[in-house]
């Protein structure tokens, strides 16, 4: 048996090679850039670091572009704080809106969910986010004093209306019945009509397997047939 190399204290051979990286720096930072997005593992993003590499030229400028129009150009609404590309979205500048009745929402996507029904003709308040005390999110960085501000002054509205009814439309959630809570109670001091979104069972469901919660919502809210 041919005699064993001189080994480190841990008893790995001594010439054991350190590698390097595996990918070209360039391409291990764009893989790191990807990875960190929310959602995104290391595994999506080498595929999508190699989508990036196998495109041509104008693609992938078309890429870099878009993300850096999105951060030169995209603002949140003066009025509601949707997301737009001007002083006022697309929705608060719309004058056949029913400008009176605004729908509080957690995030622009939440909105946009909304829009897709074509069933709301009112406006929107978006406040960036919910009341968490648990990660240390409070009024204070969420747009409720813009809402409040909306009510106070009709100027400040969109198209100078003053609001006759807030739609409560968080998700029901414990964070979110508690953001609709806070609201509710500053609102009802002012001269605004306060509603909220119905809960209950969805279309095509079934009782049993339906949750405590949503039957709960259901029963509270039922309707007249």
């Amino acid at each position: 048996m041919p005699p064993r190399g001189p080994s480190s204290p841990a008893g790995t051979p001594r010439d054991v090679v350190k590698r390097g990286p595996a990918y070209p720096r360039t391409v291990d930072a764009l893989i790191a850039q990807f990875a960190s997005l929310p959602g995104i593992g290391r595994r999506s993003a080498e595929r999508l670091a190699f989508h990036v590499l196998k495109s041509d030229g104008p693609t992938a400028e078309a890429l870099a572009n878009a993300i850096l129009d999105v951060k030169r150009h995209v603002r949140h609404c003066e009025v509601c704080w949707n997301l737009s590309d001007s002083s006022l979205c697309d929705v608060c500048a719309d004058e056949r809106r029913d400008r009176r009745t605004v729908l509080v929402v957690e995030q622009p996507r939440d909105l946009v969910a909304l829009e897709q029904t074509s069933m709301f003709r009112g406006i929107y308040h978006v406040l960036m986010g919910r009341l968490s005390p648990l990660d240390g999110i409070g009024a204070g960085d969420l747009t409720v004093a813009g809402l409040v501000e909306r009510i106070d002054n009709p100027g400040k509205n969109a198209g100078g209306e003053p609001v006759a009814e807030v739609i409560l439309g968080l998700n029901p959630t414990i964070e979110g019945d508690g953001t609709a809570m806070y609201l509710s109670d500053i609102l009802k001091e002012r001269q605004v009509k306060v509603t909220r979104l119905a809960r209950g069972l969805p279309t095509g469901s079934q009782l049993e397997y339906a949750n405590k919660a949503v039957l709960t919502d259901a029963i509270q809210s039922r309707q007249t047939f």
